[in-house]
């Protein structure tokens, strides 16, 4: 489904990624860990075009690198960035419906799914986004990105800053996502809940890949958590 290989990645003359190499299969939740300055986010945006790149990305056996941003979401690719990015004067309403994208075929959500996931979001639904809370904002974030209906959803740390319940709320979204078949590429610091909803771990240290197993197998992994995941 999406293949990395060899991926370097540079911010100027700032070489971050040196040989990434992965991939996502339909259906599964991948779980991207590592350290502040590891090169998790340069990864996806990385595949979302947003940083200069030499090597292969490619989805559905097609190249996606010199395509823009736009043009990668429109292939079925949703990105989630770690700043949220809503449209604070717009209300909740309005938000998701900037995430529609008009097509030929019926999309998996609708606005009921997203308010069926997320209550309050119904209760705020006439509010402006600027004024939810930190935890209301990721998830309308995290639903106006379902809305475009993509194949594959990447999550730049959605749980940073926000509540047990809400963390809780955040895990429970991801599972979903899955039962209906989308794929997920989560990028976390919190061990917690990548442990919990992830079928495959991937750490990376340095811009590079340096464990890929499973949940449990990382569990086991006591160095590769002391060396690259515990502060």
């Amino acid at each position: 489904m999406l293949r990395l290989k060899d991926v370097h990645a540079f911010y100027g003359q700032s070489h971050v990624l040196h040989g990434v190499s992965f991939e996502v299969q339909p259906g599964e939740i991948v779980a991207l860990l590592g350290r502040n300055g590891s090169g998790r986010s340069t990864t996806v945006k990385a595949i979302m075009g947003l940083v200069d790149v030499q090597g292969s990305v490619e989805w559905h056996g097609q190249p996606l690198l010199g395509k823009q941003a736009h043009e990668i979401a429109h292939c079925g690719i949703g990105y989630v960035p770690e700043n949220r990015d809503i449209f604070p004067k717009l209300t909740v309403h309005q938000n998701l419906l900037l995430g529609e994208k008009r097509g030929k075929k019926k999309p998996r959500w609708g606005f009921e799914d997203m308010y069926r996931m997320s209550p309050r979001l119904k209760e705020r639904q006439h509010t402006e986004a600027g004024v939810l809370s930190g935890g209301e904002q990721q998830m309308l974030t995290l639903c106006r990105t379902l809305m475009g209906d993509p194949d594959l959803i990447m999550i730049d740390e959605p749980t940073e800053g926000l509540a047990p319940k809400i963390v809780e709320l955040v895990a429970e979204y991801l599972r979903e996502l899955q039962r209906r078949g989308v794929s997920v590429l989560l990028v976390e610091q919190k061990l917690t809940i990548a442990l919990e909803v992830s079928q495959r771990c991937l750490v990376m240290g340095h811009g590079q890949i340096v464990f890929k197993g499973t949940p449990a197998e990382l569990k086991g992994k006591t160095t590769v958590r002391t060396e690259w995941l515990e502060v």
